[in-house]
């Protein structure tokens, strides 16, 4: 089966460079998704889902790490580079303007309105990742148990991440572990 021609970095470069310019209010990580997997096939959902998790755990944003994991997936350090940077350039730029025009757009009718919307929007996008995502990962009572107790433990009794994922994760691998070894044989 013929592998498919790398991924061009000046294409990396342009799609992270967009999505880093066009975002506000953070939730990248769905934008990554749905350009990443849906739209281009770079990747299978399994493999970004991996890759999204150990964004999430390691220190840093997640939509940077998730970039970084992505752009080297696709074209190794290259590939890493080229994500990061232009997840980071148009925003810095962005950044730098509107700081300069600060006095001026706050004055403006509806800003803050367009701001709400576009939270909005962000929340959506996230929600649907999620949703997503979910029916991807649930492939049986042990994970949907895992993504549960998860989702209890840190969105709604807000005990911290890391705790939460340091006790579920390894009970989680080791019943997976199991009934998979009970059902080979």
């Amino acid at each position: 089966m013929d592998q498919p021609p790398p991924v061009p970095l000046a294409t990396i470069y342009a799609l992270f460079f967009r999505i880093g310019l066009f975002s506000f209010g953070g939730q990248l990580t769905s934008w990554i998704h749905r350009e990443v997997v849906l739209v281009r096939g770079w990747m299978s959902n399994e493999e970004f889902l991996s890759g999204l998790a150990l964004s999430q755990i390691l220190p840093g944003v997640n939509s940077t790490n998730t970039a970084i994991f992505v752009g080297q997936r696709l074209r190794g350090a290259w590939g890493a580079a080229a994500a990061i940077t232009a997840m980071l350039t148009g925003p810095f730029f962005a950044v730098i303007l509107a700081s300069v025009l600060y006095k001026w757009v706050v004055g403006w009718d509806g800003v803050q309105s367009i701001m709400e919307g576009v939270a909005a929007v962000a929340l959506g996008m996230l929600a649907r990742m999620g949703i997503s995502a979910g029916r991807g990962a649930v492939k049986g009572v042990a994970p949907a148990l895992a993504m549960l107790v998860t989702f209890v433990g840190v969105g709604v009794l807000r005990w911290p991440m890391l705790g939460v994922v340091a006790v579920v994760a390894p009970i989680s691998v080791l019943v997976s572990y199991y009934l998979g070894r009970r059902h080979e044989g």
